[in-house]
Formats: structure tokens, sequence, C-alpha cells
């Protein structure tokens, strides 16, 4: 958890630094659609610092009023973040709808697109990097990140392109409408990530791939049960939450449905990492018939 703190506030710095390089890329130019670009910039900077905040809470360990840990943390800084660049995207159509009845010309076309490309470069590099970790360590903050930062990528490449063929062409109201678009694709982000982070917060079940490997597990590891049944998962930051019921044998002794329940978690805390798991034994009067079948 220390590692993936630390990636949160270099992810801190790295955003101010782009910010810094997209604001001057905007002063050079005056284009309202870099001026977009860096408004976003500024939403990384708060999406970044809410994100080390949040991974900061989540690795908390558990109280006695927060039982099960701090991890869903996270998932409000994901919530917040989308917030965030939905706010950014407004603005930005306004600063747009105004360029439009407006038009400007650029200045400095070829400096600032020059400084906008480095930003830009520094910002698919750590979001590459912050996908790896992310991934590797189950972090919903690390991974709204690195889909904000892909998605100010892509905007910001389909900038520089249009800002370079204002500069060719001399049509000023390309640079308004690229701005829009940018505003556009920005708000459709903020959407989605807010829509996942929901469904953390709503305790969705993990995906349908990861669950028949939780089911396979279960059958491969029950053996001497009767069958397992019930299975209910849930996911909280970087933990796995997986409950079902085991029955077993009548005649079998409690030693014995321990065992198969201690066989049963290690074998799912090997495969999930993170993981809590509770089994409810019961006897084979209470067999269903249905869900993973051992015997």
């Amino acid at each position: 958890m220390k590692r993936v703190q630390t990636i949160a506030a270099i992810s801190v710095v790295v955003a101010l630094g782009v910010l810094g390089l997209k604001a001057a890329a905007w002063w050079i130019t005056g284009s309202v659609a870099l001026f977009a670009d860096a408004l976003e910039s500024v939403v990384n900077v708060a999406a970044a610092l809410a994100a080390l905040a949040a991974i900061r809470v989540s690795a908390r360990p558990p109280d006695a009023d927060h039982p099960y840990g701090h991890a869903k943390a996270e998932y409000f800084s994901a919530v917040l973040e989308g917030v965030l660049i939905c706010v950014a995207a407004l603005l930005i159509l306004n600063e747009a709808w105004s360029a439009w009845q407006t038009p400007r010309v650029l200045e400095g076309a070829a400096a600032g697109l020059a400084v906008s490309v480095v930003a830009t470069s520094i910002n698919a590099g750590w979001s590459a990097m912050l996908f790896r970790r992310g991934r590797a360590a189950r972090s919903p903050a690390l991974i709204a990140d690195a889909r904000h930062l892909l998605a100010d990528v892509v905007t910001s490449v389909g900038v520089v392109a249009g800002v370079a063929l204002v500069a060719v062409t001399g049509l000023a109201w390309i640079d308004p409408l690229l701005a829009a678009l940018t505003a556009l694709n920005i708000l459709v982000s903020g959407w989605r990530l807010m829509r996942e982070s929901f469904g953390g917060l709503m305790d969705e079940a993990v995906p349908g791939e990861e669950l028949a490997r939780i089911r396979g597990l279960v059958a491969a590891n029950a053996d001497g049960a009767i069958e397992a049944h019930d299975i209910r998962t849930r996911r909280s930051g970087p933990t796995t939450f997986v409950e079902f019921h085991l029955v077993v044998p009548g005649d079998m002794t409690v030693t014995e449905a321990h065992d198969i329940c201690d066989r049963i978690e290690a074998a799912l805390k090997a495969d999930l990492q993170a993981a809590l798991i509770t089994i409810h034994v019961e006897p084979e009067g209470k067999a269903k018939h249905r869900g993973v079948l051992v015997l």
C-alpha cells in the first residue's frame, strides 16, 4: 500500500508539471482549444490530490467503526474525479462558445504546439504506468486517474492536430470547434468514470469470468464436501469479498469440515491476492442440489 501512496504522490507532481506546460502552450498561442486542454490539466491536479487522500484513507486498518476497512474511500475519490471532469467540460464549452462568436487569431503556434506535444507525451507515459500499477494493486483510484489521463492524451492529440490545421489554413473557427469536441469527449469520460465508481459503492458482484474462476477453485478444493451454494461476491477497493454455504456430510467432524474450509480459503486468497472469505458450513440436509456440486 505504501508503494501505491508513493505513486499517487508522484501523480500530483506530474500533474502540476503537465499543467505548467499546457498553460504555457495556451499563453503562447492564445488558442481556446489549448486553453481547454490546460483546463483539463487543472482537473488532473485536483483529481490526483483527491486520489492521494483517498488512498491514504483506504490504507487505514479496520477499526471498531469500520470493521471491513476503509477501502471504499477510493470509490469516493473516483466519483469526485468524474464530477470534476464534467465541470471542466462545461467550462470549456462556455469558453468555446465565446471564441466561436469572436474568432481569435493564433500566435506562436509552432512553439505552443511543441510545448503541448511534450506535455502530452509525459501524460501518455504516466498513464500507461498508472494502468500497470493500478491493476496490479487493484486500486480504483489509480485506475481512475490512469483512465482520466488517457482521455486527456486522446483529446490532446486531437487538439494539437487541429491547432496545427488552424495555423496552416488560417481558419479560426476550427479552434473553438475543437474545444467543443474536446469538452464533449471529456464529458463522456467523466460520466463513465462515475458509473463505474457507483458500481463499486453499490457492491456490484465481480465480473462473470472471475466468478467462474472462484467457483472452479471452490470445486477443486472442496473434496469431502457435498456442494457449495448461494455464492455471493463483491469488491471493495483491492479486497474481494466471497461468501457461500458449504454443505458437508452430517457425520463429518467439525475439524474435518474446518480443514476443507481452510483449503478453499487458501486457494481463493492465493488467486485473488486480497480476499475476505466467509463460509457457512451446513449439514447435508441443507443441500439445494445447485451451485457448485462437489460430490
